[in-house]
């Protein structure tokens, strides 16, 4: 045996194991960051859905909102000419 044996690996061995052991470290790593950005992209896009909702929502409010303002205008005046009535009779 050479004495390169005995002592240990010799620095072709080290560069072996390096790529054995490199590239499948790298494709996994590779891997998980894929699958990371797959469920934080599906994340965004159901935070972009629930606030297309919401302003969807916010929009019909204020359509509601501006349609009671304009029954509470009506209602005023109505409520001005019974006032304005009670007086005349009264």
């Amino acid at each position: 045996m050479t004495s390169a044996h005995v002592l240990g690996l010799s620095s072709g061995d080290t560069a072996g194991i390096a790529i054995g052991l490199g590239i499948p470290a790298f494709v996994c790593a590779a891997v998980a960051v894929i699958v990371w950005a797959y469920f934080r992209l599906q994340a965004h896009r159901a935070d972009a859905i629930a606030n297309a909702e919401y302003r969807k929502l916010a929009e019909q409010a204020v359509e509601n909102q501006q349609e009671l303002r304009n029954e509470l205008a009506r209602l005023t005046t109505k409520v001005e000419a019974v006032e304005k009535l009670m007086r005349e009779v009264g």
